[in-house]
Formats: C-alpha cells, sequence, structure tokens
C-alpha cells in the first residue's frame, strides 16, 4: 500500500529534537505568564482569565487552555511566577548582603523597589490579590497564603538575626517588626493607588527607617556593626 504525503510532511525533518520542542514550549510559557503577570496587576488575579489573557497574547483559547487547563491554574500558575521573581528580585540579593541589620535593610528596600517594576503597571499583585482573594476559598488564595507567609517568615527571619548580631535590641519581637512593616507596605499602597499620594515613596521610606531605629533601640543610635544611619 502506497502512503501519501503532503507537501509539508516532506518538508519537516524525519527527527526532531525533542528537547527543541521543551524548550520552545517552555519559552512560550515564559512569555504568557509574562503578560498574564501584566494583566493581573491591571485587572487583579481574580478578574484575570482564559479569554482575557487569550486576547492580550493574540491566542486562541484552546491553544491557551492547552497550557493551563482551567482558570484556577492560570491564577495558581501567575502567583507562582510571580512568587519566583520576588525570590529572584528581593530575598536573593538581600541573602547576600551583610548578616543583620544591612539584610533587614535590603529586604525592605528590595520589597519597595519590587512593586514598582514595569511587568507590574498597577502596582504590587500580592497586595491586590490579598483584597481580592481574602474572601475567596480556592487553590489561588491558597497559593498566595503559603507565599506571604513565607515571606513574613523571612522578614521576621532577618530581624531575628540582626537581634542576635547585635544589631537589633534584645526585647524586639520579630514578627511584630513583620507585622509593622507589613502595615507600612499597605499603607504605602493605598497611598499610591487609590489616593496617587506624590509623597508616597517618601512616606514608607521614612516608615522604614523608623522601623529600623526603633528595633535598633536608644543604645544604638548612630551606628550598627559599622553600618551608618541613612540621612
Amino acid at each position: 500500500m502506497t502512503r501519501t504525503l503532503s507537501k509539508s510532511t516532506l518538508a519537516r525533518p524525519r527527527t526532531e529534537d525533542p528537547r527543541a520542542s521543551t524548550s520552545k514550549g517552555e519559552e512560550t510559557r515564559r512569555e504568557i505568564l509574562d503578560q498574564a503577570l501584566r494583566l493581573s496587576s491591571e485587572l487583579g488575579v481574580a478578574g484575570l482569565s482564559i479569554g482575557a489573557l487569550a486576547s492580550r497574547v493574540g491566542m486562541s483559547k484552546s491553544g491557551l487552555f492547552a497550557h493551563f487547563s482551567s482558570k484556577d491554574n492560570l491564577q495558581v500558575a501567575v502567583i507562582e511566577d510571580a512568587s519566583r521573581r520576588f525570590i529572584e528580585m528581593v530575598v536573593a540579593p538581600a541573602l547576600r548582603e551583610r548578616r543583620g541589620e544591612p539584610r533587614v535593610r535590603a529586604l525592605l528596600h528590595g520589597w519597595l523597589a519590587w512593586s514598582q517594576q514595569d511587568f507590574m503597571p498597577c502596582g504590587c499583585v500580592f497586595m491586590a490579590a490579598a483584597t481580592e482573594l481574602d474572601d475567596r476559598p480556592g487553590p489561588a488564595r491558597d497559593r498566595l497564603v503559603a507565599n506571604q507567609r513565607d515571606w513574613l517568615d523571612t522578614l521576621a527571619g532577618a530581624a531575628r538575626i540582626a537581634l542576635s548580631e547585635g544589631h537589633f535590641r534584645g526585647d524586639l519581637d520579630p514578627e511584630q517588626f513583620a507585622f509593622e512593616a507589613l502595615g507600612a507596605f499597605a499603607s504605602y499602597a493605598f497611598y499610591t493607588r487609590l489616593l496617587r499620594a506624590d509623597d508616597a515613596t517618601a512616606r514608607v521610606r521614612a516608615a522604614f527607617d523608623r522601623l529600623l531605629r526603633d528595633a535598633r533601640g536608644s543604645r544604638q543610635k548612630a551606628r550598627v556593626g559599622g553600618v551608618p544611619e541613612p540621612s
């Protein structure tokens, strides 16, 4: 029996490197997630859908569905991608700083810089998602809660190390430090996104510096282990 081959079949090589296909698929997925994160910043994670993202990236819904299979999976993927970026941009650089206050300061100011990235045109996707998903049980909320607990634990852990290094006062509560840092950051998001306040960045920087001064205590006002207090 003779098999008829189309021109397109004849044009294809007989064998294809599966690694090339995988690499192309991963690259496509990364590009999709880039746009999904941007769209989530604009519309919110809860507002992110297969249809809305398909329109943004110029793909068919069925093509996009093949990557994520459901709206829930898409939302979780966006939160996970944002978490990966946050670790790369905020946590990893801070961990290269000296233990103690220098590392805590790097975490705080990296957090602020994170919220001003171009790929989140409407601000930190985690802060927006926290408002949207607080009363919406599901996998996206579960992933967000895990992400934010990890971040607060990281911040409290860095403050605890600063305490052990003698940079912070002995009676400091590291969990309270993380709580108050989150309060300052949430206020920054409110002032920036809702009030459109021009002085929001200056205010949150002042709040972070005040938090560090309080953590340092009266016994170390000017310098901490060779770290000058910011002007």
